[in-house]
C-alpha cells in the first residue's frame, strides 16, 4: 500500500499558484505602489548588461568607448519599450487595438514582442553609429553579447508571472497554470526558453568572444546570437502554447516562429560573410590595434 501511495504522489502535479502564490506578479510594494517581476527584470537586464559590456569594450580593438556605452542605454531603453510595444501592437492584436487604440498605452497591462523590441534596439543602434561615425555591425557585436541577460530575466519574469505557458503535457515536470482556463499540467516553456535563450546563448557568445578572434569579424557575434535565438524560439514554440487570439496561422506556424525566420536567415548570411569583413580594427577603447 505504501508503494502505491508513493507513486501515485509522484504523479502529483506542481499546481503554480500553490508554488508562486497569489499575484505572484507583484514583487513588492512602496506606499501601496506595486512594483512587478517584469519591471524589475527589464531594470535587472539593462544593468547587468551595462556592466558586461564595460567588460567587453575594456578589451582591444573595441569598437566604442565608455560615452558611446552610455548613451546606447537610454536609447536601447527607448528600443526596447517602443518597440516592444509596437511589435506586439502590430503582429499579435492589431484588431484589438484598433478598437481600443488607447490600450496601447497601457504597458502594464503586459503584450510586449521581442522580436519588436530587435528591431527597435537595432534603430538605437544605428542612430548611435550614425552619430558618432562608429561601425554599425561591430557595435551590434558587442550589444548581442549583452543581450541574453536581457533574455534570461525577461523569461523568469514571464514564469514568476504564470504568463506565456506551455501546451499540455504528461512530462514529470510539468506544472499546472489554473489561469490558463483549465487544470492540465503543461510544459513550463518559459524556463527552457530562459535556459536556451538566456544561459546557453550567453556561453556560446562568451566563448566565441574571449575564445576567438569572432570579435574582429564585423557581424559574426550578431550573426550567431540570431541564430541561436531563432532556433531556440523556433523549437521551444512546438511546445509552447500560442498566442489565444492567433492561435497556429494557416500556414502551420505560430507568429513566433514566422517572426523568427527572416531573424535566422539574416543571421546565416551575417555569419557566413562575416570573415570577408574582417578588417584591421583600430580600438577606440583599450590600447592594441587588431589586423
Amino acid at each position: 500500500m505504501f508503494l502505491f501511495a508513493t507513486l501515485a504522489e509522484a504523479t502529483q502535479y506542481v499546481n503554480f499558484n500553490e508554488l508562486m502564490g497569489q499575484n505572484s506578479e507583484v514583487a513588492f510594494s512602496v506606499f501601496g505602489l506595486p512594483i512587478r517581476w517584469y519591471a524589475l527584470a527589464y531594470l535587472a537586464g539593462i544593468f547587468v548588461g551595462y556592466w558586461y559590456l564595460l567588460k567587453l569594450i575594456a578589451q582591444p580593438g573595441a569598437p566604442m568607448a565608455r560615452r558611446h556605452a552610455d548613451d546606447m542605454i537610454f536609447y536601447a531603453m527607448l528600443g526596447i519599450i517602443l518597440g516592444g510595444r509596437l511589435g506586439y501592437v502590430l503582429f499579435y492584436n492589431l484588431g484589438n487595438y484598433i478598437q481600443k487604440p488607447l490600450e496601447i498605452f497601457k504597458l502594464w497591462d503586459g503584450g510586449m514582442s521581442l522580436h519588436g523590441g530587435v528591431v527597435g534596439v537595432l534603430i538605437a543602434i544605428w542612430y548611435v553609429t550614425k552619430k558618432d561615425r562608429l561601425s554599425f555591425l561591430r557595435f551590434c557585436d558587442y550589444v548581442a553579447c549583452v543581450v541574453p541577460f536581457g533574455l534570461f530575466f525577461g523569461r523568469l519574469a514571464n514564469f514568476v508571472n504564470g504568463e506565456l505557458w506551455g501546451r499540455a503535457t504528461t512530462v514529470p515536470w510539468a506544472i499546472i497554470f489554473p489561469d490558463s482556463g483549465t487544470m492540465d499540467p503543461r510544459h513550463p516553456s518559459q524556463l527552457y526558453e530562459a535556459g536556451l535563450e538566456g544561459i546557453v546563448m550567453m556561453a556560446i557568445l562568451a566563448f566565441f568572444f574571449w575564445r576567438t578572434d569572432a570579435r574582429y569579424k564585423p557581424g559574426f557575434l550578431f550573426g550567431m546570437a540570431a541564430i541561436i535565438y531563432g532556433l531556440s524560439r523556433f523549437a521551444v514554440e512546438f511546445v509552447r502554447e500560442p498566442d489565444v487570439q492567433l492561435g497556429t496561422l494557416s500556414w502551420g506556424l505560430t507568429m513566433g516562429q514566422t517572426l523568427t525566420v527572416p531573424m535566422l536567415l539574416i543571421g546565416v548570411w551575417l555569419v557566413v560573410t562575416a570573415k570577408g569583413r574582417r578588417q584591421r580594427v583600430e580600438p577606440v577603447a583599450g590600447i592594441d590595434s587588431v589586423a
